[in-house]
């Protein structure tokens, strides 16, 4: 089998295929590979440990070669974690301390001592010339010695790895879930169903495939399989060709196309022409991506065919030669006109979802209740040809349109999950247009859920926002959607970041803010500050060519306020994305535990850091009014300063951020639940013990042992399926 599709079926699916073969006693080494399993804080299930007990030793040890490597990489246990104070979480100095320690070392070296010397005569010193400083001072092995073996603890995390079916059959019914899926992929699931459909794209299909990038990704390998796309918009075309030059099939970044055979070219080319023939009025689609088409058109072509003409129609709009108005210009000129309906009409006849994406507008806009009316209705009446993830989308928005005399504000996200937050300065809405909104879209989920029988629940899972994008979360292990809530429970919070340059000299820096219940500034843990309130930092690194670690240590208890914010900067150097490799996470501990600093079975949550911006926060952490503390799920950006960012110069923008993001209401299960419960489902509450004999649909945070085969099962791996078409 290919070790590389294993890994990914294990990173989607928490399940391994056993590979058919002979049988054996393999019990021992079953064994210890449960064994070692633990130790990264993963398990595996009682059938699984049968199936491989069954088998031969050598077939078992092959496997858990692999898969140990594959889970461990996904906690983040693939690397050195080591850390710049050795005996971390102990014996963190002051951080002022520590700098004359560090000065009074290099006053002490004979090749330093000129530089420094001239520093602290002109008043302004600094810190990463002094030899002592930002470099470890120790191995990696000097580190493990200096800290006692982790104490097992009944919190210690352990992740379950289920016995999958026939390789074949697993690889194929990942790869139908994937390309069929009804929410955009994020960057790591997209790369992922391009690897699935070089495998699969000649067998069994979806019956559908709704997102457009997926569908460039799965065309691409039937062109390759010898199969025909699957076309019915010229933008279709568009993202086909980014695929085969290996570009942006989302089409946010420019794509540099490729030279391309004359076979593809013909493929594209008729592709166009079929698309145009069938429905002229598509050309208006072309004017979106204009500069796109005229480089494309460089690769293609399209004079030298003449027997498609429709498709040089597409580059004739591009090069502003043949006229052809877009959808949102002529929607914008029956709006200058004053004529709501009539744009109300005009989407929905052409583009049903851009009339529900428009519907705050449109309403806004209405000059009178018949007007209103006019938009309710036709809203109304294409309901049912709106996609699911829209009509949800639509009513996450709702249910934050707040009354203007609150002075409320309005959090955006970008695609690549930049943020900014402003006032909402919209007129409101009258209330009983937003109740009959809302009946109106809960309606047409609950019409279209497909739940039915017995609903088993975790109460985890009730908090999870729906991914209704995949750009809402990052890659990782135990990554929510943004706006998800999720308890934690521990006294020990550790958070730890790892990055790897790749090509220069770069550092990345770990800080914590402390923020009280207004989002006002307590403290805060960085590089500037080690210690405060009993938390400690373990260290500025300021060069990876290595790979290089930083933690920070926090007691639950001894928080002050009613926040703690973690966030990476990027000080100097490579940008998240042009990093070798670089990602975050949160561990939880007992209090007398030890441990080294990274123990990977203590690990909560691993998510890749990515994106455009600077500054990166993954996750914001957050005290009830009872105690109890809560993960607040961000996956936010900021663009930051091209160097020298730092807490201090950003806790202003980040309080802000994090106050738009977490008094933001997602939709999540439990509204879901709700609306499956109102069409008829029993819904019963699970907190562990014995699953029902019988078939189930279960929700939950991981897929418990004992489900009744034909149970439908939907955790975060696959939460995307809880999203109706």
């Amino acid at each position: 089998m290919d070790h590389a599709l294993e890994r990914l079926l294990v990173r989607h699916t928490l399940r391994l295929s056993v590979p058919a073969g002979p049988v054996g006693d393999g019990s021992a080494a079953a064994l210890r590979f449960d064994a070692a399993l633990r130790t990264a804080g993963f398990a595996l299930s009682s059938p699984l440990l049968k199936e491989l007990s069954g088998r031969p030793s050598d077939t078992v040890v092959e496997l858990a070669r692999w898969a140990l490597e594959a889970v461990r990489e996904r906690v983040g246990d693939h690397v050195r974690h080591n850390a710049y104070f050795i005996d971390f979480p102990r014996n963190v100095p002051d951080t002022r301390e520590f700098w004359l320690s560090c000065v009074l070392k290099a006053l002490d070296d004979p090749e330093a001592r000129e530089a420094v010397e001239a520093q602290l005569s002109a008043g302004v010193l600094n810190l990463l010339t002094l030899p002592a400083y930002g470099r470890y001072q120790h191995t990696y092995e000097e580190l493990l010695a200096a800290h006692a073996e982790l104490t097992p603890a009944d919190s210690d995390r352990l992740t379950v790895l289920h016995l999958g079916g026939p390789f074949d059959e697993e690889i194929g019914a990942l790869y139908r879930s994937l390309a069929g899926a009804v929410t955009p992929l994020g960057d790591e699931h997209l790369a992922d169903l391009a690897v699935l459909a070089a495998r699969c794209a000649d067998g069994p299909q979806p019956a559908e495939i709704p997102v457009r990038e997926n569908r460039a990704v799965v065309n691409a390998a039937r062109l390759r399989a010898g199969a025909a796309p699957l076309l019915d918009t010229v933008t279709d075309v568009l993202r086909l060709a980014c695929a085969l030059s290996d570009g942006d099939v989302t089409l946010r970044e420019a794509t540099r196309f490729r030279a391309l055979s004359r076979p593809l070219r013909r493929t594209l080319l008729a592709g166009l022409d079929g698309v145009v023939a069938a429905a002229p009025a598509k050309l208006a689609d072309v004017g979106q991506h204009r500069e796109a088409w005229k480089r494309l058109g460089e690769r293609l072509h399209p004079h030298e065919y003449p027997a498609w003409p429709h498709a040089a129609e597409v580059f004739a709009v591009a090069r502003g030669e043949l006229r052809a108005p877009s959808l949102d210009s002529r929607v914008e000129a029956l709006l200058a006109g004053g004529d709501v309906p009539g744009a109300a009409e005009l989407l929905a006849a052409a583009a049903p979802g851009r009339l529900f994406r428009a519907l705050d507008r449109l309403l806004r806009t209405a000059a009178d209740d018949a007007a209103r009316e006019a938009v309710l209705a036709a809203a109304e009446r294409v309901a049912p040809a709106v996609a699911g993830r829209v009509v949800l989308s639509v009513r996450e928005h709702l249910q934050n349109r707040h009354d203007a005399s609150g002075a409320p504000r309005r959090l955006f996200v970008n695609r690549n999950g930049t943020a900014w937050v402003t006032a909402d300065a919209r007129r409101d809405l009258p209330r009983e247009v937003q109740r009959r909104l809302l009946a109106l879209l809960d309606g047409e989920t609950r019409r279209r859920l497909t739940a039915t029988g017995r609903l088993l629940v975790d109460p985890a899972v009730l908090d999870v926002a729906l991914p209704l994008s995949g750009r809402a979360s990052s890659g990782g292990f135990g990554v929510l959607p943004r706006g998800s809530v999720s308890p934690v429970e521990g006294e020990l919070l550790r958070f730890f970041m790892y990055w790897k340059e790749a090509r220069r000299r770069t550092d990345l820096d770990l800080s914590a803010l402390l923020l009280d219940e207004r989002y006002a500034t307590i403290s805060w843990l960085s590089y500037t500050e080690l210690t405060t309130v009993e938390g400690r930092h373990s260290g500025d690194v300021t060069e990876a060519p290595d790979g290089a670690s930083e933690f920070i240590d926090l007691r639950l208890g001894a928080v002050r306020g009613a926040f703690v914010v973690p966030h990476v900067h990027v000080y100097a150097g490579e940008d998240f994305e042009e990093t070798a490799e670089s990602f975050f996470g949160y561990m939880l501990r007992e209090g007398e535990q030890g441990g080294r600093p990274f123990e990977p079975r203590t690990v909560r949550m691993k998510s890749e850091l990515r994106g455009p911006g600077r500054v990166a926060l993954p996750v914001a952490f957050r005290r009830d009014e009872e105690g109890r503390w809560h993960a607040h799920w961000l996956h936010l950006c900021l663009r930051g300063t091209p160097s020298d960012n730092r807490v201090e110069d950003h806790r202003v923008s980040l309080a802000v951020l994090v106050r738009g993001a977490v008094e933001r209401a997602p939709v999540t299960v439990r509204h879901v639940v709700a609306l499956m419960r109102e069409s008829g489902a029993e819904v019963v509450e699970w907190t562990g013990g014995d699953v029902p004999a019988e078939p189930v649909t279960y929700l939950g945070l991981a897929r418990p042992e004992g489900l009744a085969p034909g149970s439908r099962v939907v955790t975060p791996e696959n939460l995307r399926d809880l999203v109706p078409a």
